[in-house]
């Protein structure tokens, strides 16, 4: 029997014992769910990316999208088969109003649900989320008619949704795209560009697939300022809701990536004039919201991506643990240290102390970074539905400031606990039988993904932790000292590691304040990379502190990987954050000052 992608006893643990989920369902918003209703979804999830994705996903990565003879992409049957069960348990409507046919679940619930989905197989669950992400886009900012032509589409699973911001000459620096949005006389725009590394950008999978699409209308604001929003459809919607005619998109090829090969990932010409709408070039696009607030809007797509980004970078560390733990427990290698007789039998893998360094570094980061991202989906809990105001509040500046963390951490460490199972397996793990190589290749696009390390790092140092004149990095430290207090109290060892950790969030607010006191942003913003990775850990050895709290006097196997997964990221990870403040405080200027001709 094959390791499971994901440990459901971990998930519980994580959702009741110490977030207390259960509590949300005393809210008028998920009142209609108890932990009975939390628990099916989290079985149906499991039951569903067992047999229907996971069965598929080293298929899918040999067999990855190509286009067919008449222009199509072509895909291997089982994912259409696969995601047309997602669609039909309502999963993609999971977290949407009930009144546009969602389920209303907390965030919490729902990405722990999805995890399981992008650890079976992240090729063939990118297409469901990226949808729902659309598809909340358009609910928040889209006008009556457009809520009401696309949403109930996308929720039931017949049209998909893309986000189309990236441009061959402009990458991340979206400031620099040209695609052109002109007005026309009935309401509408005719989009003229081209659109890079669109996941999902094509396909045969839906009836239609509804993209999201910056652009510029000519005469706006120079810059980020003059970006508007568009949704374009492949295809017209009529009135009664049947398709129409082709749009003017059209796909120009697909980008063969390293991994995560399942989901489409393509180039797009916007009014190439393949398909002429009305008799001229110009894919139809309607404005989404107000002229130039593109960006902004897109923003909410994109901060939520960048969490589930941060999930599924956790989602395949923890399933390249799974296999490997289970392979370290059943493959039989070598003999005990100082072992006399070489007739002996062999000892599984997991009896060597250096494998059982890797077992806790994987784990140490996985069940760390799933912490995390769930921790921080409750803060959209929080922020949507508490009580007050000023919990709201609270809860969207912690966010906004682990935001950043959320989606890099994993995906740098995560990426690590990968490198570390195929260690763990030997040559075997480097081998295509195996899934462990996979989860690397796969995971690999993650530190890229919605965002490189350094553009969250600037993101971090020189806008999260420094914006209301420092509150939210005030309020980081005032959260993660209230949880110290409580380690404090509790004694022992946990008291041992409260103190640790007090110690490093001290250091944060030292070594922040020394890099902005010179006044000069491009010196403080220099190093800011080594700034996400060192808060980072930080934050994570927090979350280590919050499940050791949650484990309490416990006793059992359950708890004791707890603390000794704990212990390991205390004693081997947190002291990696010294040197590197020690480094930012230092205010080095090593490659701020390197000359671009000595490269």
């Amino acid at each position: 029997m094959p390791a499971p992608v994901l440990s459901r006893r971990d998930l519980d643990f994580l959702l009741y014992d110490w977030l207390d989920v259960e509590s949300l369902t005393s809210r008028p918003r998920f009142a209609e769910h108890s932990r009975e209703t939390f628990g099916a979804v989290l079985d149906v999830s499991a039951d569903i990316a067992t047999k229907h994705f996971a069965t598929h996903n080293k298929k899918a990565d040999a067999q990855e999208p190509r286009i067919g003879e008449d222009g199509r992409v072509e895909i291997i049957p089982e994912v259409k088969a696969a995601l047309d069960l997602f669609s039909k348990a309502g999963l993609i409507a999971g977290g949407f109003d009930e009144a546009v046919g969602g389920m209303q679940l907390p965030v919490t619930v729902l990405r722990a649900s999805m995890a399981w989905f992008q650890a079976a197989n992240a090729g063939t669950s990118a297409y469901p989320f990226l949808t729902a992400a659309n598809a909340g886009l358009l609910a928040a900012h889209g006008s009556d008619e457009q809520i009401a032509t696309f949403v109930p589409a996308m929720l039931e699973g017949r049209f998909f949704g893309t986000m189309c911001l990236s441009e061959p000459q402009a990458g991340s620096s979206l400031a620099d795209i040209t695609t052109k949005a002109a007005p026309e006389d009935d309401g509408t725009y005719r989009l003229t560009g081209t659109k890079m590394w669109i996941s999902g950008g094509d396909h045969e999978l839906t009836e239609n697939i509804v993209h999201l699409v910056l652009a510029k209308i000519p005469g706006g604001p120079a810059g980020v300022k003059g970006i508007s929003l568009f949704i374009v459809p492949k295809y017209f919607v009529n009135a009664d809701g049947t398709l129409g005619d082709r749009n003017d998109v059209a796909l120009v090829g697909l980008n063969h990536k390293m991994g995560n090969r399942g989901t489409t990932n393509t180039l797009l010409n916007f009014g190439e004039g393949t398909h002429t709408p009305g008799g001229r070039a110009g894919a139809v696009g309607y404005l989404l919201g107000e002229p130039n607030k593109g960006l902004s809007y897109m923003f909410h797509m994109m901060n939520e991506a960048r969490i589930g980004v941060g999930f599924l970078a956790t989602a395949l560390g923890y399933a390249g643990y799974q296999q490997s733990l289970e392979y370290a427990r059943t493959r039989a290698q070598g003999r005990p240290l100082g072992a006399k007789d070489p007739q002996a039998p062999q000892v599984p893998l997991i009896e060597h102390t250096d494998v059982r360094r890797m077992l806790l570094a994987q784990k140490s980061y996985v069940e760390g970074a799933l912490a995390l991202g769930l921790y921080c989906s409750k803060l959209v809990d929080e922020q949507q539905t508490a009580a007050d105001a000023e919990s709201r509040s609270r809860a969207g500046l912690l966010l906004d400031v682990l935001t950043p963390i959320a989606k890099s951490w994993p995906s740098q460490w995560c990426l690590e606990a990968n490198s570390l199972a195929i260690q763990v397996l030997g040559g075997y793990g480097y081998t295509r039988e195996f899934d462990v190589e996979q989860y690397y290749r796969d995971n690999r696009l993650n530190p890229i993904h919605e965002g490189t390390h350094g553009i969250q790092g600037l993101d971090l140092l020189g806008r999260k932790v420094v914006m209301q004149g420092g509150a939210g990095l005030a309020l980081l430290g005032e959260t993660i000292g209230a949880t110290v207090a409580k380690g404090l109290a509790a004694g022992g060892e946990t008291a041992a590691t409260a103190e640790q950790l007090h110690a490093a969030v001290t250091r944060v607010g030292e070594t922040t304040a020394a890099l902005w006191s010179t006044g000069d942003p491009a010196l403080a913003l220099a190093n800011s990379t080594v700034y996400l990775e060192a808060v980072g850990h930080v934050v994570v050895a927090w979350m280590w502190l919050e499940q050791l709290l949650a484990v309490g006097e416990r006793a059992g196997a359950f708890f004791d990987g707890k603390r000794a997964a704990a212990r390991y990221f205390y004693r081997f990870e947190l002291p990696r954050t010294g040197p590197q403040f020690d480094l930012l405080a230092s205010l080095d200027r090593t490659t701020l000052d390197a000359d671009p001709a000595g490269f």
